[in-house]
């Protein structure tokens, strides 16, 4: 009798019970009134005037008139600058121990503060999700089972007095020490920085542990599987880990990895995805009965929504200076909106730079459509990751195969454009040539303006069918691997000339 899971699980539910519901633009004005006065008196406070706007009648209206949009560069160069430079009281009251460092998949690395108070919010939003628990059927003895939590490395390096790395790997190395005896793979491992030599230390201890859940992004994930099932000798992961019920993935959409992910289990698990950004926790999907994520609204993050139109959009890429940002309150449902948000590690009206659609407002559940850089516009097709991942999804339901990484730009040839396809293939038989056609009449048949941009500017389309293994090892070409690193969806067609030419080579190797 699972008596210790039998008590969290009843917790648990307890807890959940007593969840209060309130009306989400109250959470979130209860917010923005704490930050406000919580940074009152810091350097970006005084400037802004945080005093007045606090006590003013409306405090949403006066905080968006008074403080402009910032994108990375803008907010870094002017304010997060001056913390790393060991000044305080700049964006938040005193100054932060962590820096997170993006993976830069669509620019140099970026460091992006991280507050006590931050980590204390993703805290206190893993106990939410925790809580939701109650709302799956899940065994008692579910709740005394490992956790396998799969991230960048712990040993965080230090710079002028900051501890840098990536959001996953800080958090890890700030949990708490009563979670040790469920924490896999432990500090020791999860410390050492060589992604291989990592996965080989938890291969070699997997049979020790009796692991219940996982999160991680799914093809770093999935390698850690392969490898587990590689060194044992054995036919899936559950021949190992027989009570592995539950995945969180990360980051990404996890549909296109499916295919893939799912030939190394005994069967399927559930899954419950997050939305853990280097900013902080943003949304969890908090019930079973939906893919889509509840936006946390009571912790520490005040989101605003830019409708994701050309008129909003600088030719940089940022939000221009005029465009309207909605509150929770003012959204509608299936309309793509840039993300913005405020934050208790100083970040003011950031452009997180991805973009949601909300598919529940009165819950505040929303899916992630895509990053504001990985948009294929060039022609007007006006082609969303969302929507991308989606037709990957037919085309692996159509030909039976598993494809869990693709990138596409759009290439000029013979001064024409087109649209150019790399599909990574894990499994199954290919046509290029019937992938390509269905690929194109599916995305015709889906989203109207990339259907005008085929009969005009858009003169072609092509989808080329490459190895899995070959994006893995052009992140680790790049020295991006493991952790929270992501293969952009969408390149710049500088970038992917450098893709195709490293697609070339390793094809050239491949039949030597």
């Amino acid at each position: 009798m699972p008596v210790i899971g039998e008590l969290i699980k009843k917790a648990i539910d307890l807890g959940e019970k007593l969840n209060t519901e309130s009306k989400p633009a109250e959470k979130q004005l209860k917010v923005l009134q704490e930050l406000l006065d919580h940074a009152k008196d810091t350097s970006f406070g005084k400037y802004h005037g945080f005093k007045k706007i606090h006590k003013s009648k409306d405090t949403v209206s006066s905080y968006q008139q008074k403080v402009p949009y910032h994108d990375y560069d803008a907010i870094y160069d002017l304010w997060w600058k001056k913390i790393r430079e060991g000044h305080e009281d700049i964006t938040w009251p005193g100054i932060n121990r962590f820096f997170a460092v993006s993976s830069g998949t669509t620019s140099n690395s970026k460091y992006i503060p991280v507050t006590d108070d931050m980590l204390d919010a993703i805290r206190k939003t893993g106990i939410q999700q925790i809580m939701t628990l109650s709302k799956y059927d899940l065994p008692s003895d579910f709740f005394e089972r490992q956790i396998m939590m799969l991230g960048s490395s712990t040993e965080l390096k230090e710079n002028n007095g900051f501890l840098e790395g990536e959001i996953s790997g800080i958090s890890a190395s700030q949990i708490p020490f009563w979670f040790n005896n469920f924490y896999k793979p432990g500090p020791e491992i999860s410390a050492i920085e060589d992604w291989d030599e990592r996965i080989e230390k938890i291969a070699e201890q997997a049979r020790d542990w009796d692991i219940g859940s996982i999160s991680g992004i799914p093809s770093w994930i999935e390698l850690m599987m392969k490898r587990v099932i590689a060194y044992h000798g054995v036919d899936n992961i559950h021949d190992i880990w027989p009570n592995l019920a539950v995945y969180t993935p990360g980051g990404v959409a996890f549909e296109p990895h499916r295919k893939s992910f799912e030939k190394n289990l005994a069967h399927p698990l559930i899954y419950i995805d997050t939305y853990l950004a280097s900013e902080g926790f943003l949304a969890f999907q908090g019930r079973p009965d939906t893919d889509a994520m509840a936006l946390v609204l009571d912790n520490g993050v005040f989101f605003e929504f830019v409708p994701f139109e050309p008129e909003n959009m600088t030719e940089s890429g940022g939000i221009h200076p005029d465009a309207k940002a909605l509150t929770i309150a003012e959204v509608e449902e299936n309309k793509d909106y840039i993300l913005v948000i405020s934050t208790v590690a100083g970040a003011w009206r950031y452009m997180i730079g991805d973009t949601v659609s909300f598919t529940n407002k009165e819950k505040a559940e929303i899916k992630i459509t895509g990053r504001t850089k990985f948009f294929l516009n060039v022609v007007g097709s006006q082609l969303s990751v969302h929507q991308m991942d989606q037709a990957i999804e037919a085309v692996q339901e159509k030909f039976n195969i598993a494809i869990p990484e693709y990138t596409v730009s759009a290439v000029r040839e013979n001064d024409e454009y087109m649209h150019r396809w790399y599909l990574g293939k894990d499994s199954g038989e290919a046509d290029e040539e019937e992938i390509t056609a269905f690929l194109d009449q599916n995305l015709q048949e889906k989203n109207k303006n990339y259907k005008v941009a085929r009969n005009k500017a858009l003169k072609s389309i092509e989808a080329k069918i490459i190895p899995a293994a070959t994006f893995i090892a052009y992140n680790e070409k790049q020295k991006k691997k493991g952790g929270q690193v992501k293969f952009p969806r969408v390149m710049k067609e500088d970038v992917f000339g450098e893709w195709e030419n490293f697609v070339k080579k390793s094809s050239h190797l491949a039949e030597q």
